[in-house]
């Protein structure tokens, strides 16, 4: 199967501590293999981890997301897309989170449908396909 959605920092959060369960529950009804994150979420993520007053706790949740949640590498277009997404939203007066950024030009670049609560932040990026599985619920 291949990849056909890219989760989100906050929908990979969800999913580590199954809330709210409407998430859980849509992504045991994908079929395996569907859904990734990006490796600029992984970073979010351990960095949340590392600074967590549960840090063991956290890195070990982290551990158990990744073997659910493939990560994937940036591939070389993501920089062009990610080039071309800051040019626009600059040209237009909007502005989106560098880490963001990044997440929204991976997205694009490997054709994918980025699953996030922030879609509204995401819907400024042209041509980008947004879904937000907890605004659905």
């Amino acid at each position: 199967m291949t990849t056909r959605y890219l989760l989100d920092t906050d929908i990979c959060i969800y999913t580590a501590k199954a809330r709210p369960p409407e998430v859980a529950q849509r992504l045991r009804n994908l079929t395996p293999g569907s859904v990734a994150m990006s490796v600029v979420t992984l970073g979010e993520l351990v960095f949340g981890a590392e600074r967590s007053q549960a840090r063991a706790q956290a890195i070990g949740n982290l551990a158990r997301l990744v073997e659910l949640i493939p990560v994937l590498d940036l591939p070389e277009s993501a920089g062009r897309h990610y080039g071309r997404i800051r040019a626009a939203l600059t040209a237009a007066g909007t502005s989106l989170g560098n880490n963001d950024l990044w997440i929204a030009a991976h997205a694009a670049a490997d054709a994918l449908i980025l699953v996030s609560n922030n879609s509204r932040e995401f819907e400024h990026v042209q041509g980008l396909q947004v879904e937000n599985w907890v605004r659905e619920l």
